[in-house]
């Protein structure tokens, strides 16, 4: 049995903030199993590396003998989440929230042990609650309150349309804490109103507020931005092993640590340990190597991480690809003569042509046969001119 400040260190390993602390403690005290709640709206229909961030957290303190409740948004999904939008969101119909939680569980089960993981909807509950029950619930909050948002604050002050709607969102979200009992709710930083809005209910309806976790947004590819798929910068659960590989190997060195305390369960130590191999001369791309390993066995099989390894090893290793190369962000789509030149690896575009015609560049190790192709939304992709010319690309 692992002791509070053991159970602790692992709780705020990569959180962001835990409120409050001092209560977390008191629950851990009672030596039970814990509520832990963590929501997910079925808004599409696969989910990438940034949401498992979350998912990771919920394996961890599930590992510490809590009890996860899985939370699909069914009901709060037909309202849609106003979080971080800047106008309101269109709803999603019954059949598209269906199809997408159907998935939202199998992904998630590759992580979470499904046996020891209780599943709900809240329209399990919400389907029955009146027109009289959703005032009341309306009652027990004020706009003052809502406006402090930082969303809502930045609308109302900009003109941006409110829908009435939305402010019933946080308020849903909390009321799914009263009826759950939750211990312990998990989101994100940009849902941290949100889960404050369920310890205010709980406490509004006479039970013992809820200690609320707040995880960090992963940053996609680029290091910058969140992962995100409409920003093509992301890693998802359902990518092929070899297309997982490549992403994850395609980070930065710096990136890859972010990833390694969010995203892998290795240990603390361990990690310690390959950053000071690094800093002894180690190279980073091993260590970036047995990340992208864990992360592909996990979701796929630990064959499959073998044989994207042995893949990646052909197309890039045997081919003498450097760690450190010129990199350049464009703009906009762009044809593979430009880019070429403009990464300076022509010096014409008549040369990029006859280049490509000699089978003398490749992309990501693989030979490009039409110099007339297009170029969009690539996130640090390797073009390769002869035998000594490389790039590393991204187009926003």
């Amino acid at each position: 049995m692992l002791s509070i400040d053991e159970q602790l260190a692992i709780i705020k390993r990569g959180a962001e903030e835990i409120l409050v602390e001092a209560e977390l403690v008191e629950k851990l005290k009672q030596n039970r199993p814990l509520i832990v709640k963590a929501g997910f709206d079925p808004t599409a229909p696969d989910l990438h590396l940034g949401h498992t961030v979350l998912i990771n957290k919920l394996k961890q303190l599930q590992d510490l003998g809590h009890e996860i409740h899985f939370l699909i948004g069914d009901f709060t999904a037909m309202i849609g989440d106003p979080t971080g939008k800047s106008a309101t969101r269109p709803p999603l119909s019954p059949e598209a929230i269906a199809e997408n939680a159907k998935t939202y569980q199998e992904q998630v089960f590759k992580i979470l042990d499904p046996v020891k993981t209780k599943v709900v909807f809240n329209s399990a509950w919400f389907n029955a609650v009146t027109a009289a029950d959703m005032i009341k619930l309306a009652a027990s909050s004020t706009v003052a309150r809502m406006l402090e948002r930082n969303d809502f604050e930045e609308r109302y002050r900009s003109g941006t349309p409110i829908a009435l709607h939305e402010f019933l969102y946080p308020l849903v979200q909390g009321y799914d804490s009263i009826v759950m009992n939750a211990d312990i709710e998990l989101g994100g930083t940009d849902q941290k109103f949100n889960l404050l809005m369920g310890r205010q209910l709980q406490q509004h309806y006479g039970k013992k507020p809820q200690v609320t976790l707040t995880m960090p947004i992963l940053e996609g590819l680029d290091g910058v931005q969140k992962m995100s798929k409409s920003l093509n910068n992301y890693i998802g659960i359902k990518d092929a092993p070899n297309d997982m590989f490549g992403k994850v190997m395609s980070v930065s060195d710096n990136l890859m640590w972010r990833y390694y305390e969010l995203l892998s369960f290795e240990s603390l130590q361990t990690i310690a340990q390959y950053k000071q191999a690094v800093e002894q001369g180690e190279n980073p791309r091993n260590i970036k190597v047995k990340l992208a390993m864990e992360l592909v066995a996990r979701f796929h099989s630990a064959e499959a991480a073998q044989a994207a390894l042995q893949d990646f090893e052909t197309r890039f290793s045997k081919n003498a690809i450097p760690d450190e190369m010129p990199e350049f962000v464009f703009e906009g789509e762009m044809p593979l003569a430009n880019l070429l030149k403009e990464a300076g690896l022509v010096a014409t575009t008549s040369e990029a042509h006859r280049m490509v015609q000699q089978g003398g560049v490749k992309l990501n190790g693989e030979k490009i046969e039409d110099s007339k192709m297009l170029i969009s939304h690539c996130d640090k992709y390797v073009f390769q001119v002869g035998k000594r010319k490389f790039a590393r690309v991204s187009i926003k």
